[in-house]
């Protein structure tokens, strides 16, 4: 069916628009404003890595926003566990791209939980747009003097025919050394999606316990439970089963007939991990694939995890994230 005859402006039915927030500690954040038309509205943060800080799906909220709210690059603090000041979680946090999960010293150099790509503005972005799809680009720097010198080049495609968006990302090594790299999708699903009916599939061929409170519950990590006080996360690290390289999860939750399926290049995102945390107020469930486990560069390192990126190569990856209301298509893969 041909719509031109039918609206004024295409964006009456999608599109992208560029807004600016203007009070609180997220005062000058520019946020991308997508519609497929299609029943995804979804959020992007230019200041934050062009990270999904929110997504909609047929009018339900899918991901998970932190006490923190929108918050600053400038209100960033790198020292020790200070990335939860600003941790706004969203939809997606990219941890990265040289130090993953706890924060410690490694070859001499202090990292912070996490890494620091998810409070660096976009150097550069723009979007174009035809009658299938959207495409955002966007490129962020992640370099200092005597150090490493990465760019991420990142590029969203949203279907306007279906409810997909596919992230690719390509980690270019622009200085003189060799350099790690370590990437983690801290992909987050919140209520309602989230909830004590939603049901979580994770094919995989083994499964292990971050830690000993976590082995405990190990049985029902895939249980979703009611928000809880003083409730302890708990981390699970996978080997996810995979078709060709390719590697899928998902949730649905039949409350609401609304779910998604993630599904990732499992030869350049070969770790996997489960954050479930069923607290009051921090109520979040965390599908992440990476290339690292969260314990932090130095473990990594030690258990022959770390990656690297040559001088003047690249290190890519892809992530397809399909958003359904068959619940058929989450339990079945």
């Amino acid at each position: 069916m041909n719509i031109a005859s039918y609206i004024g402006h295409n964006s009456q039915i999608c599109g992208v628009e560029e807004h600016m927030l203007t009070k609180g500690k997220g005062k000058g954040m520019t946020l991308l404003e997508i519609r497929n038309g299609k029943g995804l509205n979804i959020t992007l943060s230019a200041d934050r890595a062009m990270d999904i800080s929110r997504i909609e799906y047929m009018g339900a909220n899918i991901g998970y926003f932190s006490p923190c709210g929108y918050v600053a690059p400038q209100y960033y603090d790198k020292d020790g566990n200070g990335f939860l000041k600003s941790f706004t979680a969203g939809f997606m946090t990219t941890c990265g791209l040289t130090a993953v999960g706890s924060p410690c010293t490694d070859d001499g150099e202090a990292l912070p939980l996490h890494g620091t790509v998810s409070n660096t503005p976009c150097e550069h972005y723009y979007y174009t747009e035809n009658d299938n799809e959207i495409k955002i680009y966007a490129k962020v720097r992640d370099a200092a003097i005597f150090n490493r010198q990465l760019l991420l080049h990142r590029t969203y495609t949203i279907s306007k025919n279906e409810n997909i968006i596919l992230i690719e990302d390509s980690v270019e090594n622009i200085g003189n050394a060799k350099s790690p790299c370590m990437l983690l999708y801290h992909v987050n699903m919140g209520y309602p999606l989230l909830s004590e009916n939603a049901i979580v599939n994770i094919p995989h061929n083994s499964v292990r316990a971050r830690n000993k409170h976590a082995l405990e519950d190990i049985n029902n990590r895939l249980v979703m439970e009611k928000p809880q006080q003083g409730y302890e996360e708990r981390c699970y690290y996978y080997d996810v089963k995979a078709n060709e390289n390719t590697a899928a999860v998902g949730i649905f939750n039949p409350d609401i007939k609304r779910g998604l399926v993630i599904k990732y290049d499992k030869s350049a995102l070969d770790c996997f991990t489960q954050w479930k945390m069923m607290g009051k107020s921090e109520y979040v469930l965390g599908l992440e694939p990476g290339n690292c486990t969260p314990d932090g560069r130095d473990i990594n390192r030690r258990d022959g995890i770390l990656k690297f990126i040559e001088s003047g190569d690249c290190y890519n990856t892809n992530i397809k994230i399909k958003f359904t209301q068959n619940q058929e298509e989450v339990k079945c893969l």
